[in-house]
């Protein structure tokens, strides 16, 4: 190969790389433009919820649509994910409870794609929202303190509940741990609300709950005390105090508030969690009234 042609190739194989990597940059470029987009949008969206008189901390906020400049320039997206925290509900004295409020948008279209305003109507095929009481919280509207919640794995769960199994789910015997007092009581408060304030006998023990959703309302229903397999606390309860203390389980909450005032129809534990849920088909929402 003479030398005038060595010289040809070469330079065609560098103007093919030095073409490549331009491709390269401007692709890397229009992605990085793309997400920067998708921030600023998602941030704005949550800034319009923020405006909700029970929001107090900007929510969390996913827009689903891939390219993302192209789904706001339409006003049309794929979904969205939206999480508030930290949501006041209504609880016992002294009255400190929140709950998680979480919503999640099948495809829905605004009239500004890229500034989604508080007044803005958001119409979307559909709406699954959800609010979601920890332990902690969950324990405080009980008046038992110490109250953890755990979702055992079934019994023909191979992993048995570990890390291979994801989160596990239940309606039906969810395990709930807690310490209650145990009477006779005061004449003057003849049922303490916690027995973290309460100075005479008192039990630890677990027991089995189902979770059931009526008149919109989250009702836990404890059927039996937990005998195992999964960690649990095991108490001698006389056969007289036996009904006393799953009362003390039993309860039928304050209405919860929830995502747009969607309806609960459904509840179930999650992991450590409690929650309600609800769904609705084509709605118009407006970010203000989250």
């Amino acid at each position: 190969m003479s030398r005038p042609e060595r010289g040809r190739r070469h330079r065609g194989r560098r103007a093919l790389g030095i073409t490549i990597l331009g491709v390269i940059v401007i692709t890397v470029g229009a992605l990085l433009a793309d997400t920067v987009i998708a921030m600023r949008t998602e941030h704005g969206f949550s800034r319009a919820l923020r405006e909700s008189d029970r929001v107090t901390y900007d929510p969390e906020v996913t827009i689903s649509g891939f390219p993302f400049v192209t789904h706001a320039r339409d006003g049309a997206f794929d979904g969205a994910v939206i999480t508030a925290r930290g949501v006041s509900i209504p609880c016992p004295p002294p009255g400190d409870c929140h709950a998680e409020l979480g919503a999640s948008l099948g495809a829905f279209s605004v009239p500004d794609g890229f500034r989604i305003g508080p007044s803005d109507i958001v119409h979307t095929a559909s709406v699954d929202a959800h609010t979601r009481l920890d332990s902690v919280n969950l324990g405080r509207m009980l008046g038992i303190l110490d109250l953890t919640v755990n979702t055992p794995a079934p019994v023909d769960r191979a992993g048995a509940g570990g890390p291979g199994d994801g989160l596990l789910t239940r309606t039906s015997g969810v395990l709930l741990t807690g310490t209650v007092p145990l009477p006779p009581f005061q004449p003057d408060n003849p049922v303490p609300p916690s027995a973290s304030t309460y100075t005479g006998p008192k039990v630890k023990v677990s027991v089995v709950v189902d979770l059931s959703v009526i008149a919109g309302r989250l009702r836990l229903t404890a059927t039996d005390f937990y005998r195992g397999p999964e960690e649990h606390v095991d108490a001698e309860v006389a056969d007289d105090l036996r009904s006393y203390v799953l009362s003390r389980f039993t309860a039928t909450l304050p209405p919860l508030p929830m995502p747009w005032d969607i309806r609960p129809t459904e509840a179930n534990s999650e992991g450590s969690d409690v929650l309600v849920k609800g769904t609705e088909g084509p709605a118009d929402l407006i970010p203000r009234d989250f």
